[in-house]
């Protein structure tokens, strides 16, 4: 009886143990495969990623009614003889460059003499170096016991003539055509292969797109062919949007950074200009790379320093306004990566596949992001590289909220209130996250102390909120935080509290216009209490002021001492599925004590429908039931516009009769 349970976890055990070893050994016969068959796999990945770019070109000139075949050949010849093209430029600007830099050897040597000049301490250095020049001599002198040469020797060295070497000259024999042809032709074999088969990939892929996805498709296994066809194709649309938009743009900041070099006077502007916009796809790191060649030569060049002033201005200054400004607003939220992901990709490639790997680093990781957006089994690439959190929305405000960090939750919230309402928020994000809570709660995770915390925690937060306007912004502005475009993305496009009214305390009824007319208790639990004080603070920033009490407050105790002048609504709070005993009873308490107000139900859980709302409302013996903090908050306003009907239409009637 006791041995059956080990035994089954033993088996289990071994089972992921061998899981373990087998996705290791896996990974190892992958990462030897990139290694040993680089010279086949690299051309394929180009022509891949090359496929992604020209796809919108062949489907813009398929809309024009060219055939396919047709549109695919000419766009990749055109392509190719632009690449080309500017693979000759580079070639031309690299051997003109080279006969040009004996001509700065003397600038250099005189910058180096005038940095050694003005340095301090050049002294001490020059002494220090002198004296390991004399100790460099000393230990090259003979040693002391060597024995003197004998006198015969001596006089014989000086009587013999020493015979003159015969030079000895080898001359190959003078090459024949074939030879000499293969000498030139030699070098040329290698790059014109690598050429031949992306271009033959290139169209192959062009042509048949669909087909590769249908396999595509199969090997992903996906049992709902529906949508995962869909999602294959809008990854290949946006993964084509995004490529052929970084090398647009990738383009005119080389083209910015070639015609900044060439009016500044440096050498070559051409080839620095391709130079910069190639390593500008390395994110991070490849515009230092490509400044400090040109930096470098403007050293070289200019005698003064304003040379090398003026070139560090021209990349500080575009890099900034071309990544910064223009990149995000006019690409939006494309397929992003972590910054940690484009280092380790970069390093891994770099690793396997040398230069060549660092600029396809990032298009073959943003590649298997995509993918695993869209395909289930690859999901851990988006979770292991992707910009996106790891965790859900509300997972992140629970785990701030244990961590007793309601300041970074608040700036998370502010990022996302940029384009969407607080109630949408607190809906979405924040009431979830405190059901999480509820749910650890419920299974005993959760001591008194960390419900404390947690409560503690969302009273800060709710608190950093107090005066923001839940007015919908004139003009919305995107977030570009990771986690606040998460939220906003999870959200629906219908979110049915989204614009709920910011009332007008002026405008409200007179036994409106108390201190708090809106009373919020919690229900039984501290995590009622947080929930509650939510409510609170947004039905505050939506024009009806509101007070929180604890879960005390309903207490057969303290319930008669409960302050309740001037409240007309009062909201019980709870997220407990097992409190319907306790919900009569404290409606019954709040029933006498308030006879005339309205007493509403926040029942916020998950997964209940209208029919056991309508049961729980009458078991319950309350007025309304609201499912979340939106829907409270629009019955309360509701009741505000229901009370004030009355009194518009005793003021119209009675301008009626003053008027007859």
């Amino acid at each position: 009886m006791i041995k059956q349970p080990f035994k089954a976890r033993t088996s289990e055990e071994l089972i992921a143990l061998l899981g373990a070893v087998a996705t290791a050994i896996l990974a190892v016969v992958v990462i030897m495969t990139l290694y040993f068959g680089r010279e086949i796999i690299i051309p394929i990945a180009l022509a891949i990623l090359l496929s992604f770019v020209l796809a919108p070109l062949v489907a813009l000139l398929q809309r024009i009614r060219v055939p396919r075949a047709l549109a695919v050949v000419s766009v990749v010849i055109f392509a190719f003889a632009l690449i080309f093209a500017i693979g000759s430029l580079l070639a031309t600007q690299l051997t003109q460059l080279a006969g040009d830099l004996p001509r700065y050897q003397s600038t250099i040597s005189e910058k180096i003499q005038t940095f050694r000049e003005t340095t301090a301490g050049r002294g001490t250095l020059e002494r220090a170096s002198g004296m390991l020049k004399d100790l460099s001599k000393e230990l090259d002198k003979p040693t002391g016991g060597a024995l003197p040469a004998a006198a015969g020797e001596v006089a014989a060295s000086k009587t013999v003539t020493p015979i003159p070497p015969v030079p000895v000259e080898v001359r190959q024999p003078d090459p024949g055509a074939l030879e000499s042809l293969k000498n030139l032709i030699s070098p040329l074999l290698n790059p014109l292969a690598t050429t031949g088969i992306i271009i033959i990939f290139v169209i192959f892929i062009l042509l048949q797109r669909e087909d590769l996805r249908n396999r595509l498709i199969r090997l992903a296994g996906s049992h709902d062919l529906q949508r995962t066809t869909a999602a294959l194709d809008d990854a290949a649309s946006r993964l084509s949007r995004l490529f052929l938009f970084q090398l647009l743009l990738n383009g005119s900041f080389g083209l910015l950074i070639g015609t900044g070099l060439w009016l500044i006077g440096i050498p070559s502007p051409i080839l620095w200009g391709i130079l910069a916009g190639v390593l500008r796809f390395v994110p991070y790191i490849g515009a230092v790379i490509g400044a400090a060649f040109p930096l470098a030569l403007a050293v070289a060049v200019d005698p003064t320093w304003s040379m090398l002033l003026w070139t560090l201005a021209l990349f500080v200054i575009v890099e900034p306004i071309v990544g910064h400004v223009i990149e995000p607003m006019v690409s939006g939220r494309s397929a992003g990566l972590s910054p940690v992901a484009v280092v380790a990709s970069a390093t891994f490639w770099t690793a396997l596949w040398g230069p060549i790997g660092l600029v396809l680093a990032t298009p073959l990781t943003v590649c298997l992001v995509v993918l695993g957006r869209h395909v289930e089994r690859l999901e851990f690439l988006d979770v292991m590289f992707g910009d996106r959190p790891a965790l859900s929305p509300p997972e992140i405000f629970y785990q701030r909220m244990l961590a007793g960090d309601p300041t970074e939750a608040s700036e998370k919230a502010e990022e996302f209130l940029k384009e969407r309402s607080l109630v949408s928020y607190y809906d979405e994000v924040a009431l979830k996250g405190l059901q999480l809570a509820q749910i650890d709660a419920e299974r005993g995770a959760l001591d008194p102390e960390r419900l404390s915390k947690i409560r503690d925690a969302v009273n800060e937060f709710a608190s950093n909120l107090a005066d923001h306007d839940d007015r919908a912004p004139p003009n919305a502005r995107a977030t570009i935080d990771a986690e606040a475009t998460s939220a906003v993305e999870s959200l629906p496009d219908d979110a049915p509290y989204e614009n709920l009214p910011v009332l007008d305390k002026a405008m409200l009824p007179a036994e409106w216009q108390g201190e708090h007319p809106l009373l919020c208790i919690a229900g039984r639990s501290l995590i009622d209490e947080a929930a509650a004080t939510m409510l609170g603070q947004l039905s505050t920033a939506h024009g009806l002021p509101a007070r929180v009490e604890g879960a005390e407050a309903l207490s057969t105790a303290k319930v008669f001492g409960l302050e309740t002048t001037g409240v007309k609504i009062a909201c019980l709070v709870y997220l407990d599925a097992n409190a319907s005993a306790h919900m009569r009873y404290a409606v019954r308490r709040l029933r006498r004590k308030l006879p005339k107000a309205t007493i509403i139900l926040g029942y916020w859980m998950k997964d209940i429908d209208a029919a056991g709302l309508e049961r729980l409302r009458s078991e319950v013996k309350v007025d309304l039931v609201a499912t979340s903090v939106g829907e409270a908050l629009k019955l309360c306003i509701d009741q505000t516009k229901a009370d004030a009907q009355p009194m518009v239409t005793a003021v119209s009637g009675s301008g009626e009769t003053n008027a007859a």
